[in-house]
């Protein structure tokens, strides 16, 4: 709120003062300190005046600045005057009652004697024309404009303050102003309807409040009131609430003397105690504004705003007036990152936030219409005249003063030059002009040509060119350094506005149908903006270096932000990125990295960050959902970096797959191939490295496209490429024969043959077995052997399955393939074409199936021919059966060898052939039960039982064979063959008891071992006859060793030891027993003792080897051998190693191991002389003559002598001699 002027007491000589706003333009402010009353009619035109002792009214007219005067014709004193809100009649009331309605435009006066009784002190207009007045006889009328009383209404006090308004009834919302307000007595607000006047609703106070000073109707239905005490009250009229404060508030201390309400600004005013207050309507309770007067010491007047609530006029008491200005023009521009804006109504603010220069204020002498500036100038104007003003380091000065030949719309400046628009037309001129005769044309140039019939709408000035639309839908370009035309582009409709980019390289214009397109005068192309509202005020590029194609439109109430992403797969477009809410009269001005600064009602500039701007704020503290919205923005707006940084902390491989997407979708090869990286999707990272040097357009799209899996874009940038060939190769890897068979004829008829083959063979997979077979013959070359193979086997499969079986029999015979004759084949065999099929498969070599399928038809002799191929034990069991039935066993029998039937093979021997034998060897070679039962079966009937025991055993029937060899007496043969056998304790048990009873104590015990009753074993062992004595007691020691048991060991020393029927036992049996019991010292001993009887009897080897055996036992279980029996070990060692030296020829260890004998010979009592005589002829022979010579001496005894075999005698007896 700025004081614009003053206007102070002595103007009028400080009586209280009478002022009024000129209606609509509010250009004029009336003011006087000694009439009546005055006010201005509906549109501000004419100023109507009553003086006090006058009885003219004074009528001045705005736009000639004429008074004129009007006799009103009645005598008495007027008191009142009103101008109606629609037409244009003038209500005048006088102090006596009466009343003249004039109407101004027919000049008519229609004089009212008599209308109210005393003074007519208030009235007003309502918009049906209808005039209702008050005066101080306590009447309320409501009359015509032709003056005729229609209502009438007494009240309790003198009215004041009236106004018409309108009430919503609960049931309908009224149209019309059905309701009149009066305050009545200064304390209570009446509200009556005009239909209904007898009914009136009187609002009453709190008596603190003080009197009712003024009030005004706002928003829907409400009353604002302002009370002397300072109060300020708003109530509401609505039906169910009336008379209810919706808002209450102490405004001033002491007194409150007017309020004023604006609905254009939505704002009330309050006055009272040397301040102005000033409240918004949407929201009373917030204060916008406080304005303190302290040099007014005499109490404030009456508040007046203007109908455009731009000013506020405020009278006081000691009678001056001040006017405030409320809001400013918002007039502003930008030129790059440099804005213009108006701070107040003579002052222009320059500035550069974004390079932070310093703000620069310039005064300007007019309040402007327009402003523009450039790089390095700023121009303001109105209507036809333009100021000029260069912004140098030093300051600004002011550099002239232009007027052109129409009052000018808009301007625009760039470096050197500036363009004014003014009634349809465009000059372009220099802006400092230092005139050389060479540049003299190039100095100022209208637009358009004469010739031209065309009314320019709007223009734009960049670097290089000056841009306009029209009225027709032209936009030129005119290239100011070569001072032509470049450029022009034809739009179906006119158009309104054009907002170059910064480089002027791109445009968007919005046409009169307000749809808005992104032109791109390089390439003639315009794209519309989707979702363009047709509210947009204006547009701004976005001035970031780096985010090229990014801009917004404006509305009142909001920006939405658009992107143009000009390489795309798709090609080029405009997306709507997302929209942002804008403070109340916020005008956007400059747009830089996601900031847009806005000029306000003020005169100030205020920052909003845009909503689709978001990740440009800290990154932290964001959870996963609003960082996976930042990064959709990110996306959206191309800024692939800062998507860089929000994938990182999201660390989500669905988010770097979307930015890999996004790349790919704008052709960002480099920045895909670093995101591939980094998750490590190798495939396509060497996918992209080997297509990212591609220059070609089309072809780069065509590829990422097909990445992307969108082929049949894919397939139209290949075609529109230069490598057609590509879209080809790709259906192909697609198998999307149908496509690419369609675009091999275009561009490669050669590669028609293969792909046919490969269709024929998918539709034959679907079982579309006609097209295939088509397909298939197409795909014939007659050159390529292999692939012709290929064609010609589909042709013979298709054949067949179509039903035409003799092509596709011939064509597989004469097909090099045997698979293909197998798979023929087996159609042929599902379709029931038997011999068909059998002909195929024995000429592919499938024997096994060509007589499997021969069978199916009966056919022996063919089956019989391919026996010997055939290896599936299945065919040739069916050949045998069938073989079997005619009667021809031979055949059968070897069919059932070879499909290992051995059973069928045992029972036709047995049954048919009788060739037992055969059958037997059989059984026995190949275990077979069954048949074993069958050979058992057959000795049965031959009545050889120990034959059929023999293969009941075999066959498992343990219970059969057992009973045969009962019934029989052929339990030796059962016991010999279950001895063999795998056999239970119980069969064992069931022997042993047959011989108990038989009395056959051997047998008994030998079976009751076996199943592990050992003392049984051992009785009938004791009780066996001497004949078997020997068996008996070794198989008796077995028992005992086996049983453990020392019971069972006793009884069986005893019987060794001929305690029970006095005769002993040979040592050897105790030995064992020791042996059995591994009671190795015991054995020992024993061994020891049979060894001495041995060597006694001349058995020396077997007394070596029982001494040799028990020593090799001991030494196993660690025991210490006694001195004795290594001693004897030793000596008949020696005695046994004699032959082998004698027989090697080695006589002097033969001699020695004779001596090592001899000098133990009481040991040998049987073979003394022998040994004594080998000694000396070995002690000979080896040359130890000493040992000779005694040994013979020890021969020459009379007991030995006459033993001396003759042959050495004679020797001998010479030797000792």
């Amino acid at each position: 709120m700025k004081r614009v002027f003053s206007l102070l007491e002595k103007t009028w000589l400080g009586s209280p003062i009478l002022f009024t706003w000129q209606k609509s333009s509010g250009n004029y402010l009336a003011a006087t300190g000694n009439c009546v009353a005055m006010d201005w009619d509906k549109d501000g035109d004419i100023l109507a005046v009553i003086a006090e002792k006058s009885s003219c009214i004074y009528l001045w007219d705005a736009n000639t600045n004429k008074t004129s005067q009007l006799d009103s014709g009645i005598r008495d004193q007027m008191s009142f005057l009103l101008w109606a809100k629609v037409g244009s009649f003038l209500a005048v009331g006088t102090i006596k009652g009466n009343l003249l309605i004039y109407n101004h435009q027919t000049s008519r006066k229609i004089p009212v004697l008599g209308k109210h009784t005393k003074r007519i002190t208030c009235g007003c207009w309502s918009t049906e024309n209808l005039l209702a007045l008050g005066g101080e006889d306590k009447i309320i009328t409501v009359s015509n404009q032709e003056g005729d009383t229609i209502r009438q209404t007494s009240v309790r006090s003198e009215p004041s303050h009236m106004q018409f308004a309108t009430i919503k009834t609960s049931d309908q919302s009224a149209a019309t102003e059905n309701t009149i307000s009066a305050v009545i007595g200064k304390k209570t607000l009446c509200i009556f309807n005009i239909n209904d006047p007898d009914c009136p609703i009187d609002l009453e106070f709190q008596q603190r409040y003080g009197s009712i000073v003024c009030y005004s109707w706002f928003g829907d239905g409400y009353i604002m009131i302002g009370f002397s005490r300072g109060i300020f009250v708003a109530i509401s009229t609505y039906f169910q609430e009336i008379g209810h404060e919706v808002f209450q508030t102490r405004n001033h201390k002491d007194n409150l003397t007017s309020i004023a309400v604006s609905q254009t600004l939505n704002k009330a005013a309050t006055c009272g105690d040397n301040c102005i207050k000033i409240h918004d309507l949407a929201e009373l309770k917030d204060m916008y504004a406080i304005v303190n007067l302290d040099d007014e010491n005499k109490g404030l007047g009456t508040l007046s705003w203007t109908d455009d609530g731009q000013l506020l006029a405020l009278s006081t008491q000691r009678g001056s007036l001040h006017i405030f200005l409320t809001k400013l023009p918002i007039l502003g521009a930008a030129c790059s990152t440099r804005i213009a804006y108006l701070t107040s109504l003579l002052e222009v603010t320059v500035a550069n936030l974004v390079e932070g220069e310093t703000p620069i204020t310039v005064s300007v002498d007019v309040e402007p219409n327009f402003i523009a500036v450039g790089l390095y100038h700023l121009a303001v104007g109105m209507n036809n005249r333009a100021w000029f003003y260069v912004l140098g380091e030093n300051g600004v000065k002011k550099l002239k003063d232009v007027e052109y030949l129409g009052t000018v719309a808009s301007i625009c400046l760039h470096s050197d030059y500036a363009s004014a628009l003014f009634e349809g037309k465009v000059q372009l001129h220099l802006i400092e002009s230092e005139i050389s005769n060479a540049q003299e044309e190039r100095e100022t140039r209208l637009f358009p040509a004469v010739d031209d019939k065309c009314r320019i709408l709007c223009h734009a000035l960049t670097g290089d060119f000056l841009i306009y639309g029209t009225d027709t839908g032209v936009i030129q370009y005119f290239y100011i350094e070569d001072w032509q035309y470049v450029n022009d582009y034809r739009h179906p409709v006119g158009v309104k506005k054009i907002f170059p980019d910064p480089n002027g390289t791109k445009l968007i214009f919005i046409d009169e149908k307000s749809d808005g397109f992104v032109y791109c005068p390089v390439n003639d192309a315009t794209y519309e903006i989707p979702d363009f509202s047709p509210t947009i005020k204006g547009v701004l590029w976005e001035n970031w270096p780096m985010d090229k194609g990014v801009f917004i439109a404006y509305d009142d109430d909001k920006v939405y932000t658009y992107v143009f992403h000009k390489d795309t797969i798709q090609g080029s477009k405009v997306i709507l990125a997302g929209s942002t809410k804008v403070p109340f009269s916020h005008k956007p001005l400059l747009l830089y990295n996601g900031e847009l600064t806005c000029q306000t009602e003020s005169g100030k500039i205020n920052s909003i960050f845009l909503s689709t701007h978001g990740f440009l704020h800290s990154l932290k503290d964001k959870s996963p959902n609003e960082l996976r919205q930042m990064l959709a923005q990110t996306l959206m707006l191309k800024r692939f970096s800062d998507a860089w940084d929000i994938c990182k902390i999201l660390n989500d491989h669905a988010a770097w797959n979307d930015l890999a997407k996004a790349c790919l979708h704008h052709m960002e090869v480099e920045f895909a191939i670093r995101v591939y990286r980094a998750i490590g999707n190798v495939g396509i990272v060497m996918s992209l490295e080997e297509i990212k040097g591609i220059e070609d357009y089309n072809l780069l799209a065509g590829h990422l496209a097909m990445f992307m899996n969108d082929f049949n874009l894919a397939q139209d940038l290949y075609l529109a490429s230069s490598c057609p060939v590509a879209a080809l190769e790709m259906r192909r890897d697609l198998q999307h024969w149908d496509s690419a068979l369609q675009l091999a004829k275009r561009l490669a008829p050669e590669q028609i043959p293969f792909i046919s083959k490969e269709y024929a063979i998918q539709l034959e997979f679907t079982g579309d077995y006609v097209n295939a077979l088509g397909h298939y013959e197409k795909g014939i070359t007659g050159e390529n052997t292999e692939h012709d193979e290929v064609c010609l086997a589909g042709v013979a499969q298709m054949s067949i399955r179509m039903g035409d079986i003799r092509r596709g029999v011939n064509q597989a015979l004469k097909h090099p393939s045997r698979v293909l004759k197998r798979d023929c084949g087996a159609i042929l065999e599902n379709m029931k074409q038997f011999s068909e099929a059998a002909q195929l498969y024995e000429k592919g070599q499938y024997y096994d199936k060509a007589a499997s399928v021969y069978i199916r038809c009966k056919n022996w002799a063919k089956v019989g021919e391919l026996l010997p191929h055939v290896s599936s034990p299945k065919i040739h069991l069916q050949y045998a059966k069938a073989k079997e039935a005619d009667g021809r066993y031979k055949e059968a029998v070897l069919a059932y060898e070879n499909a290992k039937q051995w059973n069928s093979v045992i029972r036709i021997y047995l049954d048919h052939l009788n060739n037992p034998e055969k059958a037997v060897s059989i059984v026995r070679e190949t275990q077979s039960l069954d048949g074993a039962k069958m050979v058992a079966r057959f000795f049965l009937q031959l009545g050889d039982y120990g034959s059929a025991i023999q293969f009941l055993v075999m066959s498992k029937c343990n219970n059969e064979a057992f009973t045969l060899a009962q019934q029989h007496n052929k339990m030796e043969i059962y016991a010999d063959i279950i001895g063999s056998e795998d056999t239970t304790n119980e069969d064992y048990q069931s022997i042993a008891l047959y011989f108990e009873g038989e009395k056959r104590h051997f047998q008994a015990g030998k079976f009751f071992l076996l199943c592990g009753q050992y003392s049984r074993a051992l009785k009938h062992f004791l009780k066996c006859p001497s004949s078997e004595d020997n068996m008996a007691i070794e198989m008796a020691i077995e028992t005992v060793g086996q049983a453990k048991d020392e019971l069972l060991t006793s009884q069986l020393i005893d019987h060794l030891m001929g305690e029970s029927d006095g005769l002993p036992k040979d040592a050897k049996y105790l030995f064992r027993l020791y042996m059995a019991l591994k009671q190795y010292r015991e054995a020992a001993r024993t061994a020891i003792i049979i060894a001495r009887e041995e060597q006694s009897a001349g058995n020396y080897r077997n007394a070596h080897d029982v001494l040799f055996s028990m020593y090799a036992e001991l030494k196993s279980q660690k025991i210490k051998i006694p001195s004795e029996m290594a001693t004897n070990l030793m000596i008949l060692h020696s005695y046994i190693l004699v032959k082998i030296h004698v027989k090697n020829g080695d006589h002097m260890k033969g001699a020695r191991m004779l001596i090592r004998v001899a000098n133990n010979i009481s040991k040998f009592p049987s073979h003394i002389v022998p040994i004594l005589t080998s000694t000396v002829i070995e002690c000979h022979r080896a040359g130890l003559k000493n040992s000779a010579f005694s040994f013979a001496a020890m021969l020459m005894r009379p007991e030995y002598r006459n033993k001396i075999d003759a042959k050495y005698k004679k020797k001998i007896e010479a030797m000792v001699r």
